[in-house]
């Protein structure tokens, strides 16, 4: 693997810093180089947080415009704020309510640009096991589901075990594993299985 670059982006308290720290030690426990970066405007007042993580053989902790190659938003405005980061054939896995889609003024661009993008409801997956504040870790789950390179969804859970609390492990591992099973059903249905 040559380098992967990810953008995470949400509202200030969505954990936005905690899933890159996630997928951060999931890299370098399997050795692999990693560089980070956040950028945030009034996040504790729900302003933007924008996080940079780079894996491999990077030069620097920021992605540049067009050069991400997956994007986890917590928030559905994050998500579109954050576009110009992703690069051709980029991957976009986005927070929303059920029946929310890709709007129509955005698709033709993402279609032009041969991105993928799928939407989850995070928040309400969360909010049903009773950890509403754990959508970071449901997106994360789903996201993993699809994830066919240096971070397995296997490895993301170990980290996650090692990462939280005790007191919140079991709930953590439980809201990751939820969001990996619908990531899992949504891609056996996309490939035909």
């Amino acid at each position: 693997m040559k380098k992967l670059n990810f953008i995470l982006s949400g509202l200030g308290g969505q954990g936005i810093l905690f899933m890159t720290k996630l997928l951060a030690q999931t890299a370098l426990n399997r050795g692999l180089k990693i560089m980070a970066a956040e950028t945030h405007g009034m996040a504790q007042r729900g302003g933007s947080v924008v996080s940079h993580l780079r894996i491999g053989d990077v030069a620097g902790s920021l992605v540049r415009a067009g050069s991400a190659h997956i994007l986890l938003a917590l928030d559905e405005n994050e998500a579109y704020r954050s576009l110009p980061f992703l690069t051709r054939g980029g991957r976009l896995y986005v927070n929303a309510p059920v029946g929310v889609s890709v709007r129509k003024e955005v698709w033709p661009y993402l279609e032009r640009m041969e991105m993928t993008c799928r939407f989850f409801p995070a928040s309400e997956t969360a909010r049903e096991l009773g950890s509403p504040m754990a959508a970071n870790l449901a997106l994360l789950g789903f996201f993993a589901a699809f994830q066919n390179g240096p971070l397995p969804g296997h490895e993301i859970r170990q980290t996650i075990e090692q990462a939280s609390p005790d007191r919140f492990r079991e709930i953590n591992l439980k809201v990751f594993n939820r969001g990996f099973e619908r990531g899992s059903t949504e891609r056996e249905k996309a490939q035909g299985l």
